[in-house]
């Protein structure tokens, strides 16, 4: 029998999606299930992607080109210069999903055995991403106690290695909620020009900003012509995780070039769906505010119930709609396990992402869980009734002398 490839035992597990066999077995026992662990928003599309959809008159279902619609990269390049960011259509390649937008970039960027620099506690998937790449990951820890604010110029300088060839940073974060500074990010600008690094930038929750100031773009630092990489998707923009549209978008013309090569390998990202983002992408300034403001609501019940709850650590949240808190429990991973086999709150349970998976550290944040909010408000307060009846059960809870 042939062993299958190291590089797929060397595959990491979803942390966000490992423990499903667990809550398919609680929902055959007849528990209601409330997912916090996933970043599924339960808002509805825009009605302009259905209206372009169902009224589209094609007979055969093409290709498109493989950087995607022509139309669609000018009208997503129009779309960003509203915001700031100003790029030209060629500089837009459409992707199956911010995921395989990553993929353009690690692919693009780094060759196996190069080194990127990441804080952590990250996005799980990249550490998917640079194992079929084959390039390692070097994390920059970052603490809950400094609500995992990004680590300063010097700290990055000292990861540096001659196998350094990137740094990749997610703006606003998922895990964390952290939205960077201007003048965080001109730091990094520095340090990328001084080393000659790429500055790969996931931005994927731009629209999801509480804070006072918008988010800047790397592509809004000047001198990262060459170095800057921006990550996009509409999945959370406008709640289209299923159509799997993303966008790579580089003012470095070698990369784009590269990147292309790699996007005509797979031939063209889906038809149908870029047709639908086309016209979602004419949703008015509107559709953004309510989901804001929804969202805004939803961290400001979740955090003031996380923090009613003794023993629970919680983070200042600036935006994206995650929170990455610590509970007074042994292990993040059999507590999230111990929910889905083992407790019900009046026929329902919870289930969260454990952070251990959010790590590349071994053994930093194992008391932590990632919380997606992304379900309406009241039944957000029944998950939180859940974790508060739960933590108060849970055999494996600490007490604070044991947690310190």
């Amino acid at each position: 029998m042939p062993a299958v490839s190291q590089r797929a035992q060397s595959m990491p597990a979803s942390p966000i999606r490992k423990l499903m066999p667990y809550a398919e077995s609680a929902k055959e026992r007849g528990i209601t299930v409330l997912h916090l662990n996933i970043g599924q928003p339960d808002i509805e599309s825009p009605p302009e992607f259905w209206r372009a959809v169902r009224t589209t008159d094609i007979k055969t279902l093409e290709y498109s080109h493989s950087a995607g619609i022509a139309a669609l990269r000018a009208k997503a390049a129009e779309f960003y210069s509203r915001q700031g960011i100003i790029v030209s259509a060629d500089e837009v390649i459409v992707c199956t999903a911010g995921s395989e937008a990553l993929s353009f970039a690690m692919l693009g960027c780094l060759n196996p055995g190069d080194e990127v620099i990441v804080p952590e506690p990250l996005y799980a998937n990249y550490l998917g991403f640079s194992c079929a790449a084959e390039v390692n990951v070097v994390p920059l820890t970052t603490r809950i106690e400094h609500d995992f604010r990004l680590p300063s110029s010097e700290e990055f300088e000292a990861k540096v290695t001659p196998k350094t060839k990137a740094v990749l940073i997610n703006n606003p974060g998922n895990p964390t909620g952290s939205v960077y500074t201007r003048g965080q990010l001109e730091q990094l600008r520095d340090l990328a020009l001084r080393h000659d690094l790429f500055l790969i930038s996931d931005e994927v929750y731009r629209d999801f900003n509480y804070t006072s100031e918008p988010v800047v773009s790397v592509l809004q630092l000047g001198g990262l012509e060459r170095h800057a990489v921006m990550v996009d998707s509409v999945s959370k923009r406008f709640s289209l995780c299923g159509a799997r549209i993303g966008f790579f978008v580089s003012r470095n013309p070698e990369l784009n070039a590269g990147a292309l090569k790699l996007a005509q390998a797979r031939l063209a990202p889906p038809t149908l769906e870029q047709i639908g983002v086309l016209a979602a992408l004419e949703a008015p300034a509107s559709y953004f505010d309510t989901i804001r403001e929804e969202y805004r609501s939803r961290r400001d019940l979740v955090v003031s119930r996380l923090r009613s709850m003794p023993g629970v650590r919680v983070p200042q949240i600036d935006g994206a709609f995650y929170a990455m808190v610590e509970l007074p429990i042994d292990d993040g991973d059999r507590f999230c396990q111990w929910l889905l086999e083992s407790f019900q709150h009046q026929g329902h349970t919870v289930m969260f992402a454990p952070a251990s998976g959010f790590y590349e550290t071994p053994g930093v944040g194992h008391r932590q869980v990632r919380i997606a909010y992304v379900l309406n408000q009241e039944r957000l307060d029944l998950a939180m009734d859940c974790l508060e009846v739960a933590l108060a059960q849970y055999p494996g809870r600490l007490e604070p002398a044991a947690r310190a």
